[in-house]
Formats: C-alpha cells, sequence, structure tokens
C-alpha cells in the first residue's frame, strides 16, 4: 500500500472485512520484521458499547490481532486512555475488549495510568506517556465521527489517548487544533484502521450513531482525516488541525493526489448532512473547555430542544430560553456570570458542578431554569 492510497470495504462481518481489507492493503508487507512490538490504539473515549457511535468495534480489532497472529506477528498490545472524566477499565469491559483481550492473550495497557515525558515536537513541549516509545509499529483503528468542538475526530485526533490526562486538559486550553497538529509529529501512526461502522456524526461520546457498515485503511492520517472532511461535508480548513498537520509534514491533505480504491462491492451510500452541534452551540460561550464537559453539555441542549420541537416550538431560541449564554470551559475560572456548566464557573450565579457534571446532572440544571423561567 502507498502512502498516498485509501482502500475502503464495505459489509457486516466486520471481522472478516478487516483481514480481508488488510490483506489488500499487504500491512504484513508494510510491517517487515515478525519480531517487532505492535501497538494497537484503538478509540475508548468514553463507557459506551461501540453500537452507541462512540468506540472501536471489538470485531474490527479481533480481525486485526487474527490477521497479525496468523503471519507470525505476536507481540502485540492494545494501548488507550479514555477521556477525562471517564475510567479507561470502563469502557475497555463494556466494548467487549475484556473477552478480546483473554481471547487472543493480548495485553491492554491503560494509558490514564502511564507516566508521561516532555518532548518538543515541533516546537511545542508536549507530554506524551513514555510506553509510546516501546511500539515499533503503531496501528491506529480510530472510529470516524463528528466532535462538538472540532466537527470531526478521526485519526490524527485519535493520538490525544496517548497522552496524560493533565495533558488533555491542556490542550484543551491551548485551543485543540494546535496542539493536536503538533502531537502528531511527535506520536509518528504507521497505518490506519478506521472504523466507520457507525459513528455519531455529532457527539464523539456517541447517542445517535449513523450506520455506514464500512472500514478504511490508510498510512497517512492527514490525507486519511482529509478524506473524513469530504465525507463529512467539511471543507479541509473547517478542521484547522487538518491543515497545521498538513504545513508541519506529517501528511498531505490533498485529495487530488489521493488514489482511493474499494475492495469488493460498493455498498454504501453518502453520510448524510449533519449540523446539530453548530445549531446548539449558537446558545453556549465556550473558552478552553474540556471534550468531556462540553460533549456532556450539547447532547443535554439537544434533548431539550428534541423536546421543544415535541411541543410545537422547534423555533424557539435556546440563547432567548435561557435568557444569557450557557459559560463553559477553563476559560471561566475564577470569573463571574450569569449561567455556567461544570466547577470552572463555580463563582457564577446560576451553575452545575461537576468536573465534568454528567449529561443527566446539566438536564436536570438546565430544565430547572427553564421551569423558573
Amino acid at each position: 500500500m502507498e502512502k498516498n492510497q485509501i482502500f475502503i470495504i464495505y459489509g457486516k462481518d466486520y471481522k472478516s472485512m478487516t483481514k480481508n481489507i488488510l490483506r489488500e492493503s499487504r500491512l504484513a508487507d508494510l510491517i517487515g520484521d515478525r519480531k517487532k512490538k505492535i501497538g494497537i490504539k484503538p478509540n475508548l473515549v468514553s463507557p459506551s458499547e461501540p453500537s452507541y457511535g462512540a468506540t472501536t468495534h471489538a470485531e474490527i480489532l479481533a480481525g486485526l490481532i487474527e490477521y497479525l497472529q496468523e503471519r507470525g506477528f505476536l507481540d502485540l498490545q492494545l494501548m488507550e486512555g479514555s477521556w477525562v472524566g471517564a475510567r479507561t477499565r470502563d469502557a475497555f469491559d463494556l466494548a467487549g475488549y475484556d473477552r478480546l483481550c483473554s481471547e487472543y492473550g493480548v495485553p491492554f495497557i491503560d494509558m490514564q495510568k502511564e507516566k508521561g515525558s516532555s518532548r518538543i515536537c515541533a516546537g511545542m513541549k508536549l507530554n506524551i506517556c513514555d510506553r509510546v516509545d516501546e511500539v515499533d509499529f503503531l496501528i491506529n483503528v480510530p472510529v470516524l465521527k463528528g466532535h462538538c468542538q472540532t466537527k470531526v475526530t478521526c485519526a490524527l485526533k485519535n493520538m490525544k489517548g496517548l497522552i496524560p490526562n493533565a495533558e488533555k486538559r491542556r490542550f484543551h486550553s491551548l485551543g485543540l487544533h494546535k496542539p493536536i497538529a503538533h502531537l502528531n509529529t511527535g506520536i509518528h501512526q504507521d497505518f490506519i484502521v478506521v472504523d466507520n461502522i457507525c459513528g455519531d456524526l455529532d457527539f464523539e461520546d456517541g447517542g445517535n450513531p449513523v450506520v455506514m457498515n464500512r472500514i478504511l485503511t490508510g498510512r497517512d492520517p492527514v490525507l486519511i482525516d482529509a478524506y473524513v472532511c469530504h465525507l463529512m461535508h467539511y471543507e479541509v480548513d473547517e478542521v484547522p488541525y487538518v491543515r497545521l498537520a498538513e504545513e508541519l509534514g506529517v501528511g498531505c491533505a490533498d485529495l487530488s493526489r489521493a488514489d482511493i480504491r474499494v475492495c469488493g462491492q460498493d455498498t454504501g451510500g453518502e453520510i448524510p448532512l449533519s449540523r446539530k452541534v453548530v445549531e446548539l452551540s449558537d446558545a453556549v460561550e465556550e473558552v478552553d473547555s474540556c471534550s468531556a464537559c462540553y460533549g456532556c453539555l450539547i447532547p443535554a441542549l439537544q434533548r431539550i430542544k428534541e423536546e421543544l420541537a415535541a411541543q410545537g416550538k422547534e423555533n424557539v431560541s435556546l440563547l432567548e430560553l435561557f435568557g444569557s449564554p450557557i459559560c463553559i470551559g477553563q476559560g471561566f475560572r475564577g470569573k463571574t456570570g450569569s449561567l455556567g456548566v461544570g466547577h470552572c464557573t463555580s463563582l457564577f450565579d446560576r451553575h452545575v458542578e461537576g468536573c465534568p457534571p454528567t449529561e443527566e446532572e446539566v438536564y436536570r440544571f438546565l430544565k430547572g431554569i427553564i421551569s423558573k423561567a
């Protein structure tokens, strides 16, 4: 497989599909030495089953592991750390990885528990888990899905699971896009297997899965993410970290140079246009918020919006309904205001406590404000 190629396969037997597309991609030839230590990085952002649209399907990992073990690659390990506010082990169990690791004898490294070291990544100092340096060949297995802050998340952003929790918080204070791009100069992913079975097009922690029954492979994370932008109806420049990563030499974002091939029969359709996050964010004033906190606010607002629509009030402005913007993020620490979400807004007149609060807590808090109004 060449660096400018993206392979695609469709179907419902996810394990067999994975093995087939890996054969087409000639992954074994790319790895070479059977003694190499291979790291496999799935997406376990939060505790949920893969059918929810947020986490990597265990069947894809099973196909990947079987493919490798059948060809003599035996030094394998899964590596992942969930987002701040969630325990990786909870996500690990719910996604079925406990059974997966037991069946194939593959260890799992919880990156939330690993130490990190500072290193210079193209001029930016970042803290990366030390375990990353032990891997000779890194296989990234992200989920193609939306993100409430960056619009899309796939190959490049999935590397955030390989940094300590404190660094994840700092990424948000740095604006997400720039550190994500620089992180990918410090962590080299050698091969990508994209889970596009049923990713949520709006929320990174799932809830509204869109079934596509598709798997993609590639070697260039920038090209993969540029293609994901195209599939999700975004221009590359609408997702700044993709272009920034290209400028830093991580890969190429020019789709005119891509060789995109379908393995087998093309049974897929076009990903539907979805802009729920953009619509709901009009009621929010966000400054450097963590994904877990923001990711609880947006679904809570969506629930309220759906309830209003059921009452024939779909045109009601959330901003007018609450009377002021809902403030969220580290940028509000030590500041006062009217309406806030999370511990960073603890000095506000009205706020819901938590770091992060749960979606249910945010929902009840906002419903209470509506009732009083």
